[in-house]
Formats: C-alpha cells, structure tokens, sequence
C-alpha cells in the first residue's frame, strides 16, 4: 500500500468515526426537542429559552464547536510541537482564556436583562412579560456556558490532536441527556400541569439547569480524556510568555471574529421574530431548524469532509482544470440529496411535524406553525449545502477574506429582507429571508470563483441542476398525491396512521425521484452510488 494510500484510508476511517458520532449527537438532538416540545409545545418557557439561547448557544457554537476557532487554532499549533510540550501549553492557553470568559459570564449575568431586550425588544410589549422574565432568568443560569464553551473548543483540538476523534464527537450528547433527564423528572413531578402558565418559570430554570449541567459533563469528559493522553490537567498555568500562547492567540482571535459574523443572521431573525405579536415564534423556528438541521448535518459530513482535502490539493493554477471537474461534483452531490429532500419537506411538511412534535404540550395549532417553516426552509437546502461547498473551496484557495466579506454584506441583506418579507408571509418570511441570503451567497461566490479561476462552465454545470430541480418537483407532487389518497381512505389520525402514511408518501417521491435521475446518466449519480456499494458491499 502506498503512503498515499494510506494517508486516503486513514482520512476515510476518521470521517467515518466523525459521521457516526455526529449521527448518534443528531438523534439525541432532535429526541431533545421533542421532549421540549412535549412538555412546553409553544408555550412561554419554551419561547423564552430560545431567546435566551441566543448568547450562550451562539459561543457553544462559535468557541465550542469541533469546526470553531479555538478547536482550529490549538490543532494547528500543538500539530506543530511535541507531546511533552502540548500540557504546559494546553494548561496555559486553558488558565488564560478561562479568566476571560469568566469575566463575559459575570458580564452576562449582571446585565442579562439588557441582552434579552436588545436581541427581543418585543418581549416588553403587554401579553409577552412572562416570556421576557423566563428569557432573563434562563440566561443568567446558562452564562456560565460562556467559559465552558471556550474550554470544550479548546479540548476538542486537544484530544483531536492526540488522535482521539470520538470522544470529541460523541460528548455533544450529553446536553441532550441532561435535558431529557431533567424534564423527564419535572415531568413525572408535575404531569399535564408541566405546560401550565404558574410552572412555566420553574419549566424554564429545569430546561436551562439541564443544558448547563450537560456542557459541564461534555467539558468534564474531555477533561479527563485529556489528562489521561498526557496533554495537560486542569489546573492554572500562568506562563503567558511562552512562544505557543502567541501563536495560539494570532489563529484564534482573527478566526473568533470572521465565525462571529456568521451568527449575526440569527440574533436578526430573533429581533423580527419577537416583533411579531403572538408568541411562540422562535420556539417554532427551532423546531422547524433542527428538523432541517439533523438530515442537512448527517448529508454535509458526508459530502465536506471527503471534498475539503482534493479542493486543497488541487489549489495550484495547473490542477484548476480537474478542481472545475470536482466543484461541480461536490454542487451536484449536493442537488442530488439536498433538492429531493427539500421536496419531501414542502409537501408533506405537515405529517413530519405531526409525527415528530405532536404529543403532550405540542398542539395542532403548533403544527400549523412549525410546518409553514418547515415549507420555507425546505425551499432553500440545496443552496445552504451549495454555498459551504463554494466556501470551502475559497480557503482550499487560500482566501478566507472573500467569503468573510460576502458574509459581512448577508448581515444588512438578511435584516433587509426580514424586514420586508415579515410583513407579507409573517414568521415564514425569517426563514424565507434566509433562503434569499443565501441564493445572493451562491451568486456572488459562483462569480468571484469564475473570474478566480479564468472561467467556469456554468452552463454545463445548469443543465444538471434544472433537471434535478425539476426531478424533485414531480417527485414532491407524486408524494402529495399518494398523501391525499391515502388520507381518504385511513384519515390523518393516530400516530401509526401518519408514520406510515409517512414512509409511503416518502419511498414513492424517492422511486420517482430515483427512476428519472437514473435516465439522466448523470456520471456524479454513477460514483455516488458505485461508493454506496463499496462502502456497504464491500464485506
């Protein structure tokens, strides 16, 4: 076997362990939201912890994520030393950003107040006062998350470091756990009083309680994995003069603010949406998200990280012509898992809602909502995968600058079309706004990326899409038809009557979708499933 080989299986074998692992965090994710949902539906607690979520999420996100700046910068330092140089390092860079993000912890308590009106000024409005005051009071539990989202990022790069990639991928989960276990038992301690407006506060501090205490277990584990590799306990090292902390630090500021921008859509879509006079609103556009969020998550491990390393050996002028061959498949790839599924969510929205939410708290009206949403984001998923990829393409360039500064001109584009889209299609023109956002994302790096590369075949690459494009409609319009004969004949009750209901509608947009593609001879669909194969038949 060839060290070239070798390098390829060892790179498959690690994207495998981070599939699986990002899979099992997704299940328990969405298994998360559907006790949420049924034990708050809509109701105050469950709107006020998405508010409150804002902060706290946003750095778990940003500082904590196995893709954020903290993970990048101490992986590509510590990638660079010896071992018994990694745990005075690690112990130090831990000590230093620790103590400042105590300090944003203590910040956010104090003025937590001031964030919620900041980011929900709606909330102040007569008839959302219960929301706002649940919305504080989670935030100033869950700002300690501040300084564990700095210390979880720094040990997923450690651990991923020490060649240790599950841990890291798996802890994730603990978040959900802690959630489910908390409001099983407030649960089992209140029953149907649980969703009531006089338990909604203690609601409220159980679910946030719940997500804290789950960020420390994720931090805990790593923690423990860390000491036991050999790369640094947890203890405070004062020695900020060491050459690693500078080089650390140069990676890790400059990538914290270029990642912050990206989630300034979100507090956006958060300050709309507490505009509008009903509540409910953020609680829906996380329920509906996470149902996009959980297939997009699973499907773009699957496509990114086998892209990421050819885009960056293909970087030079003299293989431009096959990195052309291989955007087109990455865009294609992308057409052809994320346009079919985006189908399936617009016409049978409704059930999927049904299905997975609809018990307990969560009422039909809520379905109404969250499935309205669920619609408008599947309108845009090919382009949500389409745009990282053309990113990704961009720093395999070498130029993180370009889509640093298409994502600066998102943040007024975004706030400029909620704005307007708000007040024709309500809570559904957030989502559609974002959607717009993005569309305007792929244009512009399509663009930039033609004249970087002295030309794209961007016509070549349109017929495929169209046709996939239009594949996914009559797949769609054949799983809503078979949805409607179907309800008339066994109704739209029970949870077995929707779940199969569910599968049937599905297999038969699936078929379609399959049959027509499958007269494309589309030579991406050919590798797509030749992989498949080899992957699943090989033994």
């Amino acid at each position: 076997m060839t060290e070239e080989q070798k390098v390829s299986r060892s790179l498959a074998g690690i994207a495998g362990i981070i599939a699986a692992a990002t899979l099992i965090s997704k299940v328990f994710g969405l298994v998360r939201q559907q006790v949420i949902a049924a034990a708050f539906g809509l109701g105050p607690a469950a709107d006020a912890f998405n508010y409150a979520y804002t902060i706290p999420g946003f750095l778990l996100i940003l500082l904590g994520g196995i893709n954020g700046p903290f993970y990048s910068a101490v992986v590509s330092v510590l990638a660079k030393r010896k071992k018994e140089e990694a745990a005075p390092l690690v112990e130090t860079i831990t000590t230093l950003v620790g103590g400042i993000l105590l300090l944003v912890s203590i910040f956010l308590v104090i003025f937590a107040p001031t964030f919620i009106d900041m980011f929900a000024p709606g909330l102040k409005v007569p008839g959302k006062e219960l929301v706002r005051a649940i919305a504080i009071n989670q935030l100033q539990i869950m700002a300690p998350m501040a300084v564990l989202a700095g210390l979880i990022g720094i040990g997923f790069g450690v651990l991923n470091a020490a060649n240790q990639f599950w841990l890291p991928s798996i802890s994730p989960l603990f978040s959900s756990v802690t959630v489910i276990i908390g409001l099983g038992v407030l649960a089992l301690q209140l029953g149907s009083k649980i969703s009531t407006p006089d338990y909604a506060i203690l609601g409220g501090k159980v679910l946030a309680g719940s997500v804290l205490l789950g960020a420390f277990l994720q931090w805990l584990v790593q923690v423990i994995a860390q000491a036991k590799a050999g790369m640094g306990k947890f203890r405070l090292r004062f020695d900020f003069h060491q050459p690693g902390v500078g080089d650390v630090m140069k990676i890790m500021l400059p990538a914290t603010f270029s990642s912050g921008m990206l989630q300034i859509n979100l507090y956006t879509d958060l300050f709309f949406a507490s505009l509008i006079p009903f509540t409910g609103v953020a609680a829906a556009l996380s329920n509906a998200g996470l149902l996009v969020q959980t297939p997009l998550g699973i499907i773009s491990n699957v496509i990114l990280v086998p892209l990421l390393p050819i885009f960056a050996r293909l970087a030079a002028p003299e293989h431009w012509h096959e990195l052309k061959l291989r955007i087109r498949q990455g865009l294609l790839l992308s057409a052809l898992t994320m346009l079919p599924l985006g189908a399936l969510m617009i016409t049978l929205a409704v059930p999927i809602v049904r299905v997975v939410y609809e018990r307990g708290a969560f009422k039909g009206t809520d379905s109404e909502l969250v499935a309205s949403l669920l619609i408008a984001n599947g309108i845009g998923m090919f382009v949500y995968l389409g745009r990282d990829v053309l990113v990704r393409v961009f720093y395999a360039l070498g130029d993180g600058a370009t889509p640093f500064r298409i994502s600066v001109i998102n943040i007024f584009l975004n706030a400029l079309l909620d704005f307007l889209l708000i007040k024709s299609f309500g809570a559904a023109g957030l989502v559609l706004a974002t959607v717009g956002v993005n569309c305007c994302s792929v244009l512009m790096l399509l663009f930039l990326l033609n004249r970087r590369l002295n030309g794209l075949p961007l016509g070549q690459w349109s017929l495929p899409i169209f046709g996939l494009t239009a594949s996914s409609i009559v797949a769609g319009v054949a799983s809503f038809a078979t949805l409607q004969i179907l309800q008339q004949f066994l109704g739209g009750n029970g949870l077995l009557i929707q779940l199969l209901q569910l599968v049937i509608c599905g297999l038969v947009g699936l078929v379609v979708f399959g049959a027509i593609v499958a007269a494309m001879k589309l030579q991406e669909v050919n590798i797509f499933v030749f992989r498949l194969r080899q992957r699943f038949l090989k033994r």
